[in-house]
C-alpha cells in the first residue's frame, strides 16, 4: 500500500491504486506521478477535484501493452499542495509542468493523450505546443474551448467562484464530497472509492488546488487565462486528422450536451461513443465499456489520412 496513502486516511485502503508512486519536481514542487509499463506513451490527464486515482482501472488494463503516465496536478492527489505564494495556480502552469513532466521521462513521440474535466484544456494546451507529438486522443467529458454560448456557467459553480464557495470548499470540502455522490448517476461508488477521491482533500490547506481551479475558468476576455483557452480552441483545427475517440456521459450537469456539441463541431471525423444514463466520472459509472472502448481504439492501425497532427 502506498504510505503517503496511508498517511492521509490510516484507515483506508486502497487495493484498487496498487502502483509505484513516483515523483517529480516542477516549479519547485514534489509532483507525483504513475508510470507503470512499456510501448507507445499513454498520458492520462485528471480534472478537478479528482486526481490519478481516476485512471487507476484504465491503467492496469492498458499497462501491458502501453506505457501508462498518469500525474496528479500540484495540489491534486498525493502531490504538494503549496500556498498561493509557492506556486501560480493557472491553467499556464499547468501546461508547463505537464511539458516538463515529459520532458524528463523523454516522452516527445507517439503520444496519446487521455483528457478528462480540467486535463482536456491541460492536455491540448500541451498539444498545441507539439502537434506532430501527438498519436490519439480520448475524450471524456472535457473541453478544450470556452464556454459555448449556448450554455450558461451552472450555478453551483458561481456560488464557487464567489466567498461563500471558499468556505463550501476549503471548509467543508464539499467541492469533492459532493462530486464523488453526483458525479455518477448508473452506479453510486461504493464507500472505499468515494473516500478514496476525497482522501488528499483532507485540510483548508490541501484544498487549495479545488479552489483555485474553478477560481481560474476564464468567463469574459478580461479573465486571465481567456486569451490562452482562445489559442487552444483554435489549435483544435489542427487535429482534424487525429484518431480520436470521445466517450460521454450525457447526465454531467457541467460537460453536458452544450460541450459534446462543441466537440462534434470541431472534431467531426471522432468516433463518439455516448452513455445516456451515466455522469461526470464516465469511468467509474461505464467502467468495462469506456475501458473495452479505450482498449480497442488504441489497438487499431492508424488508417491512411489518419495522421498525427
Amino acid at each position: 500500500m502506498n504510505s503517503v496513502i496511508t498517511s492521509l486516511e490510516p484507515e483506508l485502503k486502497l487495493t484498487e491504486y496498487p502502483y509505484e508512486s513516483r515523483y517529480f519536481y516542477t516549479a519547485g514542487h514534489r509532483l507525483h506521478y504513475l508510470d507503470e509499463g512499456q510501448g507507445d506513451p499513454v498520458v492520462m490527464l485528471h480534472g478537478n477535484p479528482s486526481w490519478s486515482y481516476y485512471y487507476r482501472n484504465l491503467v492496469s488494463e492498458l499497462s501491458p501493452f502501453f506505457r501508462c503516465i498518469a500525474p496528479d496536478h500540484i495540489g491534486c492527489g498525493l502531490s504538494d499542495k503549496p500556498d498561493d505564494k509557492d506556486y501560480d495556480y493557472h491553467l499556464a502552469q499547468r501546461i508547463d509542468d505537464l511539458d516538463a513532466l515529459l520532458t524528463h521521462l523523454g516522452v516527445t513521440d507517439r503520444i496519446t493523450l487521455v483528457l478528462h474535466d480540467w486535463g482536456g484544456m491541460i492536455g491540448m494546451g500541451y498539444a498545441a505546443r507539439y502537434p506532430q507529438r501527438i498519436n490519439r486522443l480520448v475524450l471524456l467529458n472535457t473541453a478544450a474551448f470556452h464556454l459555448p454560448a449556448s450554455k450558461s456557467l451552472p450555478v453551483v459553480l458561481k456560488i464557487c467562484r464567489s466567498w461563500p464557495g471558499t468556505l463550501l470548499i476549503r471548509g467543508l470540502n464539499a467541492f469533492s464530497s459532493a462530486a464523488s455522490i453526483v458525479g455518477v448517476k448508473r452506479h453510486s461508488m461504493s464507500t472505499n472509492v468515494r473516500r478514496s477521491y476525497v482522501a488528499p482533500y483532507n485540510s483548508w490547506k490541501n484544498r487549495i488546488a479545488t479552489l483555485r481551479f474553478v477560481q481560474d475558468i476564464p468567463l469574459k476576455p478580461t479573465d486571465r487565462g481567456y486569451e490562452l483557452v482562445s489559442t487552444i480552441e483554435a489549435s483544435l483545427s489542427q487535429f482534424e486528422h487525429t484518431p480520436t475517440l470521445v466517450c460521454w456521459g450525457l447526465k454531467d450537469f457541467v460537460f453536458d450536451r452544450h460541450f459534446l456539441k462543441g466537440w462534434k463541431q470541431r472534431l467531426p471525423h471522432a468516433r463518439y461513443r455516448e452513455f445516456s444514463d451515466c455522469g461526470h466520472y464516465i469511468l467509474e459509472d461505464a467502467s468495462e465499456e469506456v475501458i473495452a472502448a479505450i482498449r480497442g481504439f488504441l489497438s487499431r492501425p492508424i488508417k491512411p489520412g489518419e495522421t498525427s497532427a
